[in-house]
């Protein structure tokens, strides 16, 4: 009786400590995936940034206007995001992957007009800034035992808030309005990067470890999706700092 039971319990151990293999592997491959994003993005912005020849072909210098090019370069990240999410069940691995390469670096492209509008300075200090806000909140969503799923819809609600007073803001243009708004940018978004990781963790907790052909395909997508999930809450937290301490040249 004592060895069915050491064997049951050996057992139970083994998958445990199987699951948690696959929850690290999952969220080391989220990581993995926002730094490409990261990285990708970065060297978009700095290469349109520093060719004159590359922003003509998004913004009219006579005019100071957009181009055709530089408005699909501002609003086609957008509709990536989309792209990714509704055909997440559709879309290959490899096809995901590419859709992710080209929405960092089209949203690297549209951010590079920023290195053009504030100092050097000011971007590093708030890059900084919200790569401390987004690791001391990614450390609270992984660690705590708090259930942050019930702020989600909330959180949402807020995001879908932002959104449309942006577009409101295209029209009315006040600088006041959008001033205000940076504000409940970062307070939202600081909150969603604990939720988003919690909500990350969970995900890789849950997962099959059984090896299967499917299983791991699907941890390989959600990897994905995870990423794009941090790195919109990176982006948008240093986005509104930005507007908030920048310092314009």
């Amino acid at each position: 009786m004592d060895n069915k039971n050491n064997y049951e319990w050996a057992q139970e151990s083994v998958f445990v400590q199987q699951e948690k293999t696959v929850a690290k592997k999952f969220f080391a491959n989220v990581f993995l995936w926002m730094f490409v994003a990261l990285s990708l993005s970065t060297a978009a912005a700095l290469f349109i940034s520093s060719s004159e020849a590359a922003l003509s072909q998004l913004i009219n210098f006579e005019t100071g206007q957009r181009t055709v090019l530089g408005y699909i370069a501002m609003f086609a990240p957008i509709g990536l995001v989309l792209l990714m999410g509704a055909g997440f069940s559709r879309l290959s691995y490899g096809a995901l992957i590419g859709v992710f390469v080209l929405f960092s670096v089209l949203l690297g492209v549209s951010l590079s007009f920023i290195l053009l509008i504030y100092t050097a300075g000011s971007i590093a200090t708030a890059f900084g800034a919200a790569a401390a806000i987004f690791g001391i909140m990614a450390f609270l969503g992984y660690t705590t035992d708090v259930d942050l799923t019930k702020f989600g819809p909330i959180l949402m609600v807020g995001v879908a808030g932002l959104f449309i007073a942006s577009l409101v803001n295209l029209l009315i243009g006040s600088s006041t309005f959008s001033y205000i708004m940076s504000f409940f940018g970062v307070a939202i978004f600081t909150a969603l990067t604990a939720y988003d990781v919690q909500k990350l963790k969970q995900i890789g907790e849950g997962l099959e470890a059984d090896g299967s052909e499917i299983v791991a395909a699907d941890a390989k997508k959600l990897a994905i999706m995870g990423a794009l999930s941090l790195y919109l809450d990176f982006i948008n937290i240093f986005l509104f700092l930005l507007r908030i301490f920048g310092g314009r040249k």
